[in-house]
């Protein structure tokens, strides 16, 4: 089975502190107003003192079948055969000029740098090195960000979803097909999971 690199983030962990945006900003300088990684808020929902929140983060849901490659005309946005990263090649990126790619992305994960004219996403800090994990998985405090081969059994994140069970693990809606492979681990303990 080919590789297919992407993250899980444990919902139960994540404290909301935003350490990951920050660490996604420094890392790949992203500009004000731009982002790669957002954290939001969910909740809080219910009565006192029965109430619940939780922190969502949205990134890049690594699809299976990314509507964003099909429709950029210059191929700057291409799904990687090794491993299934969506990344973008910003020197033939047409920016603000077209910017297909952020209206075919069901999932708002894609930003437009203004002031370099091109569009941005998490690509799992691509640009480093083999083995090095990407810069929001080793800043979380909480522990609850993991990345890697999601086909590989032995790895961070099926080890993660295996001990979590499959009644907590989560995913985005598939919207047209596109087989979003972000999980999100959040058991109904701590809240329930909303799309």
């Amino acid at each position: 089975m080919a590789a297919k690199k992407t993250m899980v983030i444990d919902l139960d962990r994540c404290i909301g502190c935003y350490a990951c945006e920050v660490a996604c900003k420094q890392e790949n300088d992203v500009a004000l107003g731009v982002y790669r990684n957002k954290v939001a808020t969910r909740g809080p929902v219910g009565r006192f003192p029965n109430l619940e929140l939780y922190y969502m983060s949205n990134l890049c849901q690594a699809c299976e079948n990314p509507p964003c490659v099909g429709v950029c005309p210059t191929r700057a946005t291409v799904q990687r055969a090794e491993d299934g990263i969506v990344t973008m090649r910003r020197e033939i990126c047409l920016g603000s000029e077209c910017q297909l790619c952020i209206e075919a992305c069901p999932y708002g994960a894609r930003s437009l740098n203004r002031r370099e004219s091109f569009v941005e996403k998490c690509d799992l800090c691509s640009h480093m090195a083999e083995g090095e994990k990407p810069a929001c998985v080793t800043s979380c405090p909480g522990f609850a960000r993991f990345s890697g081969d999601i086909n590989d059994p032995r790895s961070d994140v099926s080890a993660a979803v295996a001990e979590a069970g499959a009644e907590n693990v989560h995913a985005v809606p598939d919207v047209d097909g596109a087989q979003p492979a972000v999980r999100y681990i959040l058991h109904e303990k701590i809240a329930a999971w909303r799309e």
